[in-house]
């Protein structure tokens, strides 16, 4: 294959790959901000430890942690001059995980907090005086709040699926490899490919409404408002 043909190759990249992949990343970045959000939120609410207030004040104003900046604080920490640039997460899917990681981490913990906050003291001391420790009891609690906690994990997908600034910092937006919706929209347009681009944002407004409509069904408590 030639040079010029094999370029051509690498710059064409199939909407149905873009979409893939960005659901790809967003899927796990939030599955780890998951994984996170409900040990640290749990945590947070249910054990008294110093700092504790300080750190849910913080998670709490990281809700507007700004992209960019995120992204380049990564792009510092990842590139080969940097701390972590043995890892090689520089301009690789991994990477752009990471970052999105970081932006939906303290969404998902703030929220799941407020959900079981909520819950321990309501059943907190019924759950103490059954004998269960504070431990066993952040089972039960997630369980009595998993409207809220589905609502926390839903609005973390929300915030990954829909970010631009910090993937395209760390991804790089290489066609067939860390190329998402969001750069792929960005580039496109640029590129006067507006076609491409409005169908790509069509997809993308779908999968955010979608997104938006379940956690306002959920946050509405299931009532008839129609």
């Amino acid at each position: 294959m030639s040079l010029p043909h094999l370029w051509d190759t690498l710059e064409m990249a199939r909407p149905v790959d873009i979409v893939a992949l960005s659901l790809s990343v967003s899927l796990s970045a939030t599955a780890l901000a998951t994984l996170v959000g409900l040990s640290l939120g749990a945590a947070l609410a249910v054990y008294s430890v110093p700092g504790r207030r300080a750190l849910v004040i913080l998670m709490n104003a990281f809700f507007g942690l700004p992209p960019v900046v995120v992204g380049l604080a990564l792009y510092l920490l990842l590139s080969r001059s940097g701390p972590l640039g043995m890892l090689g997460l520089l301009f690789t899917p991994g990477g752009m995980v990471l970052a999105q990681f970081i932006l939906a981490t303290p969404i998902v913990t703030a929220l799941v907090h407020r959900a079981v906050e909520e819950a321990w003291d309501r059943f907190g001391g019924a759950l103490l005086v059954d004998g269960a420790t504070r431990l066993r009891a952040i089972p039960h609690l997630l369980a009595i709040g998993r409207v809220q906690i589905l609502t926390a994990v839903l609005a973390g997908f929300g915030r990954t699926v829909s970010e631009v600034g910090a993937i395209l910092i760390v991804g790089g937006n290489i066609a067939g490899y860390t190329r998402t919706m969001t750069t792929a929209i960005v580039l496109e347009t640029s590129k006067g490919n507006l076609s491409l681009a409005l169908g790509l944002g069509f997809v993308l407004i779908g999968i955010s409404i979608a997104v938006s409509a379940t956690v306002f069904a959920l946050g509405d408590g299931g009532r008839r408002w129609w």
